[in-house]
């Protein structure tokens, strides 16, 4: 998908592969400060089909500033209807404002109308309240259902 920021940067919203790993991380990291925060190119080259999982990246002014993770899962509820799982929703801080997070959310709900999703669910960590006021702005619900998480080494073994 081609469009332009809000600053008439050309903007690409397309697949991440394997040579987009550095880049990733570096946004993870912001996301979530975590320096132990690893993407493996061979890991994103084994995703770039997209069947199951797309890990959106949107090039804006030639680099890599922002991304996304779409995750599409079967369910059984509404027939063979899956439902869509948006993770790890960031914009760079350098380019933040620029309507780049609003363009990687319409291309998930495009590609999610595209696979007959039911809904996109996402979570939000409690202290994000911008990231919050900015998915109410784009039209998610935070009164609709409660999220729960238990970690990795939260679980019995």
């Amino acid at each position: 998908m081609h469009e332009r920021s809000s600053a008439g940067h050309p903007v690409e919203i397309r697949l991440a592969a394997g040579a987009d790993a550095d880049a990733l991380a570096a946004l993870y990291r912001q996301l979530t400060g975590d320096a132990r925060t690893r993407v493996l190119p061979e890991r994103l080259d084994a995703l770039a089909g997209g069947e199951r999982a797309q890990v959106l990246v949107c090039e804006c002014g030639g680099e890599l500033a922002g991304t996304a993770w779409l995750g599409f899962c079967d369910d059984i509820m509404y027939g063979e209807q899956p439902f869509a799982v948006l993770e790890n929703l960031v914009v760079d801080a350098r380019w933040r404002g620029r309507g780049l997070g609003a363009m990687l959310l319409r291309e998930a709900e495009r590609r999610s109308l595209a696979r007959d999703c039911s809904k996109i669910m996402l979570l939000s960590s409690l202290g994000r309240e911008d990231a919050h006021r900015f998915f109410l702005r784009a039209g998610f619900r935070g009164d609709a259902k409660r999220g729960f998480v238990k970690h990795r080494g939260q679980m019995a073994g």
